[in-house]
């Protein structure tokens, strides 16, 4: 059976390209007559307050978007908070230590960030390697200054997959990626580490999310190869941007829910977003179980695709 979900992560008031991701992971698990895991990512505890992860699960019921385990519901997987599944990280983390791919990691974000350092298209450094092979001597004296973020090793490698929307992808790791975080210095646990753990663990077959997450995919499942976990197939959509181009944020209220929810219902949201993911031609207001007769992947787009302007005056 297909066990889609959602996963946001509770830093502020979700905006229309959240509310997109967890409609179409809602409709294709429920298409399928599968179920959904509502799962919060709340790792950086400081940016992510108890009250906006509340906020959240009320907007989500106020949409119609129902879910089968998580907050409020239980189920056999939880806890559904980041925050209190950090055992499970660290059990992780042992593992990929016992087989001899994590080093620490002393650099700090102005090294990393330097104008030498190759970057990627999407302006992501690739780690360039630099505490790889530091002798024990001199990490013993750099961790007297400094707390190590943890890393792993990554291969010299091309990982590929098909994803179930954009189409065959690729990226090499050590030549694309470099060696990727597992733990930063202050101890937090880093995305690409916990969102494995999390989908194997809950048993998460379908992962829908945005195309600016496909880049993660190739290390994900590079860690799940080394963890002996099952990874679930991906789709990813294009993403919804401003009028002007920009990425929607939750730190600039753009198209933040606070905002709409006074001047439209969710039936009207639900029509106008799903108009313009290509599936529902009307724009009719509808309600997610109505819009499950209109939904196919094969009619959405795979470019952006930008809000237009004044879309709900």
């Amino acid at each position: 059976m297909t066990v889609g979900r959602f996963a946001p992560s509770p830093s502020g008031r979700i905006h229309l390209g959240n509310i997109l991701c967890c409609l179409l992971a809602w409709l294709s698990a429920r298409q399928k007559g599968g179920t959904i895991v509502l799962r919060i990512e709340d790792l950086d505890t400081a940016r992510c307050p108890m009250r906006y992860a509340e906020q959240m699960i009320r907007d989500l019921r106020w949409l119609g978007l129902d879910w089968d385990q998580g907050p409020e519901v239980s189920g056999p997987n939880k806890p559904y908070f980041q925050s209190q599944r950090t055992a499970l990280y660290q059990a992780a983390l042992d593992r990929l230590e016992a087989q001899g791919l994590v080093y620490p990691c002393f650099c700090s974000r102005a090294e990393l960030h330097a104008a030498s350092a190759p970057h990627r298209e999407d302006g992501l450094t690739v780690y360039a390697g630099t505490c790889r092979n530091l002798a024990p001597a001199e990490r013993e004296e750099r961790a007297r200054r400094r707390s190590p973020a943890l890393r792993l090793r990554v291969p010299d490698k091309e990982y590929s997959f098909t994803d179930g929307h954009m189409g065959p992808c690729a990226e090499h790791l050590e030549r694309d990626c470099g060696d990727f975080l597992l733990r930063r210095s202050d101890g937090m646990f880093a995305y690409q580490l916990a969102v494995v753990v999390d989908d194997a663990a809950m048993g998460v077959t379908e992962v829908v999310r945005g195309a600016d997450l496909l880049s993660s995919t190739p290390r994900q499942l590079y860690l799940y190869q080394l963890l002996g976990l099952t990874p679930p197939e991906f789709i990813h959509f294009p993403l919804l941007l401003a009028p002007d181009g920009r990425r929607l944020s939750k730190r600039d209220a753009d198209a933040g829910l606070d905002s709409l929810r006074g001047r439209v219902t969710a039936e009207e949201l639900l029509g106008r977003l799903a108009e313009l993911a290509g599936f529902h031609p009307s724009g009719e207001p509808a309600s997610a179980a109505e819009l499950l007769g209109e939904f196919s992947w094969e009619r959405i787009p795979r470019e952006d695709i930008r809000l237009p302007a004044g879309l709900f005056e």
